[in-house]
């Protein structure tokens, strides 16, 4: 451990921390932490006793529908993050180090993990609201069924003008903005299947429907939005003690104040990791740490900041869970 470069990495570097969110859970997922890591097996066993149902099992076996169900999965990648975190913060502490981050960021979802890093809430409050968020977000779902769609290769203009003509059939618009050439949007049927066609049209190089059936971050989930909002007003919150990026803005977040503003409309509002990942750069961050289940935001990153150091867990000598 001591002659690892990651661990070199994170004593030398300006180094962020970030967390995936809804699209990175699969079967499998932190049972290699969990057995091989007590601070992990904490983790996972005390999410249990707070949900009152074993989402450990779920997490390591599956089924593979039941875990990617909205209300389901959003819960699974916040614990399987909080037990890596917590694994890697065991490893280096028994190495004589830890994590320094100048700020940290998570893509949707994960932004709850990293306010959770962050101290603005703790472990038990989080999940409860992430447990809640999911559900609210499935029932929405149900309500005003929709869905979402990835294009690559198009700009962001490009896009946007795609989402304006496919507009008079209903909502649509750009709700993840990825990377350079990564795109999601998102909003109903009818709209989301023609602005798919429109994007075809227009050069696209690959459109692929999402297999989820809500219109995450899209103005179908205002309902759920507004249920939430409450629910984060009534949410004790500490400043955080790390600066926290905003998916929509890209600012940074220093008080509750600004976090409660971040969440009253954050399952509406579209993510722009790109912002996210260039405020960081501007902060002089060199070295990444993506912390949850699989390497998406890793790849993303890439096209982003080309001359990063991109690290996992695997990196530091953690076991890495594959797909089943």
């Amino acid at each position: 451990m001591s002659e690892s470069p990651a661990l070199a990495a994170v004593s030398g570097t300006t180094h962020a921390l970030v967390f995936p969110g809804q699209g990175s859970q699969f079967v499998g997922m932190g049972q290699a932490l969990y057995e091989s890591s007590p601070a992990a097996r904490r983790v996972f066993d005390d999410a249990d006793q707070i949900l009152g149902f074993p989402l450990s099992r779920l997490c390591f076996d599956g089924p593979a529908d039941e875990l990617d169900d909205t209300w389901n999965s959003q819960s699974a990648i916040l614990v399987t993050s909080v037990a890596a975190l917590a694994a890697l913060r065991a490893s280096l502490n028994a190495a004589g180090s830890a994590l320094h981050p100048v700020a940290v960021a998570g893509h949707s979802l994960g932004e709850f993990t990293a306010l959770m890093y962050a101290g603005v809430m703790d472990f038990p409050e989080t999940l409860r609201i992430v447990r809640e968020r999911g559900r609210l977000m499935k029932e929405a779902g149900d309500e005003r069924p929709g869905g979402m769609a990835a294009v690559l290769g198009l700009d962001r203009e490009q896009l946007e003008a795609v989402c304006d003509r496919a507009r008079s059939e209903g909502v649509i618009l750009v709700a993840n903005d990825n990377c350079p050439g990564q795109l999601v949007i998102s909003g109903e049927v009818t709209p989301l299947l023609a602005a798919m066609e429109y994007a075809k049209e227009a050069g696209a190089k690959r459109v692929a429907r999402l297999g989820i059936s809500i219109a995450s971050h899209s103005p179908l989930m205002s309902h759920a939005s507004g249920q939430l909002a409450r629910l984060i007003a009534e949410t004790p919150m500490n400043d955080p003690s790390v600066p926290v990026i905003a998916n929509a803005s890209g600012e940074l977040l220093t008080s509750a104040a600004q976090v409660r503003a971040e969440l009253e409309h954050h399952v509406e509002n579209p993510v722009n990791w790109t912002a996210t990942i260039r405020r960081l750069m501007e902060k002089g961050v060199t070295t990444y740490i993506e912390i949850g289940p699989g390497a998406i935001l890793t790849g993303l990153i890439k096209r982003i900041d080309r001359e990063a150091t991109l690290l996992g867990i695997g990196d530091f000598g953690l076991p890495v869970d594959g797909k089943r």
